[in-house]
């Protein structure tokens, strides 16, 4: 599945009605899934809505001609939550005329300040805690410093805004990953069977080390698009986890009935006139 999201635009800040994109990784497949410390939890998934973008300002007089914006590059929870339960680190790729162009973020916000004169495609892969899953994901974002209407001269005020709305799917999460989330807010959840108990949470490494992860209260978080459907989208996905639960289970019920023995049918009765 390609990792390119629509990406939605404004120059004030305001809202934006999207399409969702689920992004669905793949479950560890070494031999770490035999341990029972990291046990995985069948049939079930975990959702983490998250949002990528970039916020740019015009430095009006103070811009010279290498240096004309300041923009910030990030990776937010949906709902400004903290998102270092599931985020060990993330890999800022910036184009190659920067010093340094890949930098790495180790906690959480997961973002970057630079500034320049041009606009161009920043990689940015997630890395993920250990009992999360193994694999980055990578991802794009292009950086816009302009804005489409540009009859007048550019705003120091208000900035130019892009932002992309992911949902990352985590199918039969480890036990370990499935405790520490459980009353996330960042994370949506699954209900659990009945009975069904889990060990509990171990904590992570660097983990809130700095203190407070969220963006609730980020200086950039005025300019934050509002996703209009992002509400509904949070209730249809977690929706569709609990249909595919009773799924499962309808699955299992009709297997146990499948391998009983069937009883015998009658025998056809004819009447003779």
């Amino acid at each position: 599945m390609p990792h390119t999201a629509t990406e939605a635009q404004v120059v004030d800040g305001g809202s934006a009605s999207k399409p969702q994109r689920i992004i669905k990784l793949g479950k560890t497949t070494d031999d770490s899934d035999k341990k029972s410390t990291n046990r995985r939890v069948k049939d079930i998934e975990l959702c983490v809505p998250i949002v990528y973008g970039t916020i740019a300002f015009y430095l009006g007089r103070k811009a010279s001609e290498s240096q004309s914006h300041k923009w910030t590059v990030y990776v937010r929870g949906a709902t400004n939550e903290d998102l270092g339960a599931v985020i060990k680190h993330v890999v800022f790729q910036l184009h190659p005329s920067f010093n340094n162009p890949t930098r790495v973020v180790e906690s959480p916000p997961f973002e970057l300040s630079e500034c320049g004169w041009g606009e161009f495609e920043i990689g940015i892969s997630l890395f993920f805690h250990s009992d999360v899953c193994d694999k980055k994901l990578d991802l794009v974002h292009f950086l816009k410093l302009y804005p489409e209407d540009e009859s007048g001269p550019q705003s120091t005020k208000k900035p130019v805004v892009m932002e992309s709305y992911n949902e990352i799917v985590f199918p039969e999460p480890s036990e370990c990953f499935f405790a520490r989330v459980q009353n996330h807010p960042a994370v949506l959840v699954p209900r659990l069977p009945a009975g069904f108990s889990l060990p509990a949470p171990a904590p992570v490494e660097n983990m809130n080390d700095k203190g407070r992860g969220d963006t609730k209260d980020h200086p950039l978080n005025q300019w934050f698009m509002n996703f209009s459907e992002a509400d509904e989208l949070l209730k249809l996905a977690s929706a569709r986890q609990q249909v595919q639960a009773h799924i499962v289970k309808l699955r299992r019920e009709l297997s146990v009935i499948d391998g009983m023995p069937q009883p015998l049918k009658p025998a056809a009765s004819y009447e003779c006139i």
